[in-house]
């Protein structure tokens, strides 16, 4: 009994539904001489046939801006359906986990399903250029 709950356990790590950071495109906006945002966007994905409850959007931040939350915007089609915020942790890492499908009094509700683009944002220092003389 413990060795099924311990594999259902890993089956649901290895397929929640995530977001797609292979294909991930990022630039840097400066707001000062020493910080700006880093916008992230890549593309999330709900296959029709998940049966799995949590979507997350996890990171890791080189340089992060402490006291600076991570801003998530998820969109379908061009048009916003979530948008949440998370804190980055000291070593700045950061997720942030949401439901993707609910099953209530056994009604299935898709709250995610198809095809998504997500913007992230992150507050970050600037690289540090040196001028040769």
């Amino acid at each position: 009994m413990l060795l099924k709950a311990v594999i259902a356990t890993i089956a649901f790590a290895l397929v929640l539904a995530t977001v797609n950071s292979a294909f991930a495109e990022s630039n840097i906006t400066p707001l000062d001489a020493s910080t700006g945002i880093e916008k992230t966007i890549t593309s999330f994905s709900v296959p029709k046939n998940n049966k799995l409850p949590w979507g997350f959007v996890e990171g890791k931040i080189a340089n992060p801006v402490e006291g600076h939350p991570v801003i998530i915007q998820i969109f379908k089609n061009g048009d916003p359906v979530h948008f949440a915020q998370t804190d980055v942790k000291e070593d700045g890492t950061y997720e942030y986990k949401f439901r993707v499908r609910d099953v209530t009094d056994g009604k299935v509700n898709k709250i995610f399903d198809g095809e998504y683009i997500v913007k992230i944002f992150k507050v970050v220092y600037l690289p540090v250029t040196t001028a040769l003389v």
